[in-house]
């Protein structure tokens, strides 16, 4: 069985928001406007958080899929690609976390 990956997710993003009509609902997040894709982000974050303090692996699973999905599609609805995320990330691994997190505070 083939892993599925957030490139995976990303690509079917893309072909779902390139088709028209009503069968889809990452078309109709889209449509909506990216000011709609955050507040759905953040709903999939509280209901993620939730899940995380109640401690039931199985929802925080479920839960951490929605909110990986929103986030792309949020993503999308403001032109920003999953490599950009991917290369801000690769930046930062060059020093340890708290590097980082001290030298965004001087920027």
């Amino acid at each position: 069985m083939s892993r599925f990956t957030i490139h995976d997710l990303a690509t079917t993003i893309d072909a779902r928001a390139a088709s028209g009509g009503e069968g889809s609902y990452t078309r109709k997040l889209l449509d909506k406007g990216s000011e709609h894709c955050a507040k759905k982000f953040g709903e999939e974050a509280v209901e993620t958080v939730i899940a995380a303090v109640e401690n039931n692996r199985d929802h925080l699973i479920a839960e951490s899929a929605d909110l990986l999905f929103h986030l792309l599609v949020l993503l999308k609805s403001r032109g920003v690609k999953l490599e950009d995320v991917e290369a801000a990330l690769g930046q930062r691994t060059a020093m340890s976390g708290l590097e980082e997190k001290a030298a965004r505070k001087r920027d």
